[in-house]
């Protein structure tokens, strides 16, 4: 599965505002999109992106640097109710992580999400976010070490390539 992040622009702005939406219940999980626009506005390290599948629209993501703390953070993760289910939050996810160790070369990654959310919930452990103790705005507040994720993803990617090979036992 492959996303590609994209610059909000005049084109795609209104879309991500209007035409983006979650299934009924889930808005106490995820801010309007809008709010998060707006937060970018502001705070001059917040960076929305439009999250694509092929040319269509199907997401939202925005990352940026805390002003209090410091830390690096996914800020908002939204996949429209239409698209929900197809994997495309963990390829987003994915691909917003890759893009803040590559231009950043940030080593932590911190989110967090609403406590009743099990499938972020889910999907932040399963890329080996972990817990903090520590909670934010009613939210518990989950990291991301990026050198152990990388060790991890590494090790996956050589296991993956011996079992692969021509006579690997299986």
């Amino acid at each position: 599965m492959t996303v590609e992040l994209r610059p909000l622009t005049r084109d795609n702005l209104w879309l991500v505002v209007e035409d983006l939406a979650l299934h009924p219940g889930q808005e106490a999980f995820v801010a309007p999109n809008i709010d998060s626009i707006a937060n970018a506005a502001v705070e001059p390290t917040f960076v929305p992106l439009a999250v694509y599948a092929n040319d269509d629209l199907v997401g939202f993501v925005m990352y940026g640097k805390h002003p209090v703390s410091g830390a690096w953070w996914v800020i908002r993760l939204m996949i429209d109710r239409e698209q929900q289910g197809k994997g495309y939050g963990r390829a987003a996810m994915q691909a917003v992580i890759a893009r803040m160790v590559d231009e950043i070369g940030c080593d932590e990654i911190v989110t967090s999400f609403n406590p009743e959310n099990m499938v972020a919930a889910n999907l932040y452990a399963s890329l080996g976010f972990l817990p903090t103790g520590e909670w934010e705005d009613g939210e518990p507040l989950v990291v991301l070490r990026v050198a152990d994720h990388s060790a991890a993803a590494e090790e996956e990617g050589a296991r993956t390539e011996v079992e692969a090979a021509p006579g690997a036992r299986r």
